[in-house]
């Protein structure tokens, strides 16, 4: 398979998970996405040792193309040398309330996918921290820290994006109550 192929196969499978966790988790314009993503791992290194601003486009396009269908909002999260903190739009940063805090990702500070989502934002800009109704990590760069309470572990079926294995969740309130309580919507016929 030729580099180009490589590139094109990355974003179709990048696509075809966020697409199929956008339905389990009902990703719509108002939930918020977090993805961790290591493009070194994608292309079969160590993660934070060949990052590579190609693998991010295929990337981060393929999870564009799938948020123009569903219209959620995103969140990419940085490399450890930026705390892992978190590129979005200023005006998802606005709705939620984050906490900005004043970085500008490049490849060997924030990481290449976290660059390149930056680059092309409109308004791009960094959290400290977010609470996200789902996520997806392509390399393992462990993006729990991201996710409301409580996780649910989601298995999609394309299980590797290049090289990285992929690991995502969405997330569900927290059951509360005893014995009598009730999950599920029901119809009462004794009200």
């Amino acid at each position: 398979m030729s580099d180009q192929e490589k590139i094109q196969q990355i974003r179709l499978d990048t696509a075809a998970i966020v697409r199929e966790l956008a339905e389990e988790a009902k990703l719509d314009r108002h939930k918020l996405l977090v993805i961790g993503g290591s493009t070194s791992e994608i292309a079969g290194k160590h993660i934070g040792t060949a990052g590579t601003l190609d693998v991010a486009e295929a990337l981060v396009e393929g999870i564009r193309e799938v948020q123009a269908e569903y219209g959620f909002r995103l969140a990419f999260q940085c490399c450890e040398h930026l705390n892992r903190a978190l590129v979005m739009e200023r005006d998802t940063l606005d709705h939620y309330n984050y906490n900005e805090v004043a970085a500008v990702p490049i490849p060997k500070a924030g990481g290449s996918m976290a660059t390149y989502a930056y680059q092309t934002f409109v308004h791009p800009c960094l959290a400290e921290q977010i609470e996200a109704h789902a996520g997806i990590d392509f390399g393992e760069t462990l993006i729990g820290m991201h996710l409301k309470r409580i996780a649910v572990p989601y298995r999609p079926a394309i299980r590797f994006v290049g090289e990285a294995r992929v690991n995502a969740a969405r997330t569900r309130p927290p059951l509360i109550g005893g014995e009598r309580a009730v999950y599920t919507p029901m119809v009462h016929a004794d009200r």
